[in-house]
C-alpha cells in the first residue's frame, strides 16, 4: 500500500520531522520531570523546590548547566549511565598464578573448588571458589593455561582421534497445544541381568504402552514405536523424551521419516515428563516387581503377560484425571457417532 504525504516539498519539513521523532523517542519521562522541577525552581526559589521535590542545590545547578550546554535540548536531562568511566581490572597475584600452574601440572582439570581449598591449606591466599574460577578464566584468555583436546580411542584401528561435539538445538514442548505422547525407559537388574522396559503414554487420554528389551539401543526404541503406532488409538504427531541415547540416531530417523515432532526435556528435570514418570511407578509397583524373574530369564513370556496387564490398564483401570473412567472409555466418549461406527473392530478374520 502506498502512502501520500501532503507535506512533501514543504520547506523545513524534514528537520521538523526529525525533531518530532527525537522528542518522541529520546526524551524520557524523567527528563520531563526535571524540566518541571527547574521551572518550579525559577518561579518559587530554592527552599520551596528543596522542600517539594527533595532535590539538592548542586543537582539543580547540574541540570541547569546540562540544559544550557545542549542549547535547550530536553534529552540532555535524560538519566546518564552511572557506570564508572575507569573500571577496575582483576589482577591475579603472581604467587597465586604460580600456585595454580604448579598444581595443574599434576591434574590439568583440577577444579576451582579444589584449588581454593589447596590455596587456603598452603597459606597462599584465601579466595572463594567463584573468585578462583574467574582467575582461571583470565589465565585461559591470556593463554597461560593450555586447552587440552579430548581424544577418543578407536579399537578397530588402534588410533586416537579428536572428540568432536555436534551441538544441536533441541525443541521444547513449552507452549505446545494438542496431542503429545511422552516416552521413557525403565532399567531393572535381577541377579546381575540387566533389562530395559520402554514406556509411552498419551498426555491427554492416558493411553499407555510398554515393552521389554534386552538392550538399550535406538533400534529397540524404533521397534517400540512401530508397536505403539499399531496398538494406539491416538494419532502420533508429537513425542517428548529425555536426552537418553536410546532416543537418538535410528529413533530420530524414524521420527523424521514419519514427520513426528520430537521434543526433549531439559536435563535433570523429570517433572517435565511427570505423566510418564507416574505411569512408570504404577507399572513397576503393579507388574514389574511381581515378574522380575520372568523379565530376567524369559523376556518373551514377560512381554505377553505385560500386554494382558496393559489391556486391563487401558480398558478397566479408572483414572482421576479422566473423571474416574478408563483411557479407552474416555476416548470413546469423546468420539462422534459417525467416528464410533468407523472404529469398530474388524471381526471377520
Amino acid at each position: 500500500m502506498a502512502y501520500f504525504n501532503k507535506f512533501r516539498g514543504t520547506k523545513g519539513f524534514i528537520s521538523i520531522w526529525e525533531r518530532v521523532i527525537r522528542f518522541r523517542y529520546m526524551i524520557t519521562e524523567e527528563a520531563k520531570k526535571r524540566v518541571r522541577i527547574l521551572a518550579f525552581w525559577e518561579k518559587h526559589g530554592l527552599e520551596a523546590t528543596r522542600e517539594a521535590f527533595k532535590v539538592s542545590r548542586p543537582t539543580l545547578f547540574r541540570w541547569q548547566k546540562a540544559l544550557k550546554e545542549s542549547l535547550g535540548k530536553l534529552d540532555a536531562l535524560n538519566k546518564k549511565s552511572t557506570a564508572p568511566k575507569s573500571k577496575r581490572k582483576r589482577r591475579v597475584p603472581q604467587e597465586v598464578e604460580d600456585f595454580i600452574m604448579n598444581e595443574r601440572k599434576f591434574d590439568p582439570h583440577l577444579s576451582k573448588d579444589k584449588l581454593a581449598v589447596l590455596m587456603k591449606e598452603d597459606g597462599v591466599a584465601t579466595y572463594s571458589a567463584s573468585t578462583v574460577g574467574r582467575m582461571l578464566l583470565d589465565l585461559k584468555k591470556k593463554g597461560r593455561i593450555p586447552s587440552y583436546t579430548r581424544l577418543s580411542y578407536y579399537a578397530n584401528t588402534d588410533t586416537f582421534r579428536e572428540k568432536t561435539f555436534i551441538k544441536r538445538k533441541k525443541l521444547r514442548s513449552k507452549g505446545h497445544t494438542g496431542g503429545l505422547v511422552k516416552a521413557d525407559s525403565i532399567i531393572r537388574f535381577t541377579n546381575g541381568i540387566k533389562r530395559y522396559v520402554v514406556t509411552a503414554i498419551d498426555k491427554e487420554t492416558k493411553f499407555a504402552f510398554a515393552y521389554a528389551y534386552k538392550n538399550h539401543s535406538s533400534n529397540a526404541t524404533v521397534d517400540f514405536m512401530e508397536k505403539f503406532k499399531k496398538v494406539s488409538p491416538v494419532s502420533l504427531t508429537h513425542i517428548q523424551t529425555d536426552n537418553g541415547s536410546e532416543f537418538a540416531k535410528h529413533f530420530e530417523l524414524l521420527l523424521e521419516k514419519d514427520r513426528i515432532v520430537h521434543f526433549h526435556t531439559y536435563p535433570c528435570t523429570p517433572k517435565m515428563n511427570s505423566e510418564i514418570e507416574r505411569f512408570n511407578r504404577t507399572l513397576s509397583d503393579a507388574f514389574i516387581k511381581r515378574n522380575r524373574m520372568l523379565l530376567a530369564y524369559d523376556i518373551d513370556e514377560f512381554n505377553e503377560k505385560m500386554v494382558d496387564w496393559l489391556l486391563w490398564y487401558n480398558t478397566r483401570r479408572p483414572h482421576w484425571t479422566l473423571g474416574l473412567v478408563s483411557p479407552l472409555k474416555y476416548i470413546v466418549n469423546t468420539l462422534t457417532a459417525e467416528e464410533s461406527q468407523m472404529l469398530w473392530t474388524n471381526t471377520c478374520s
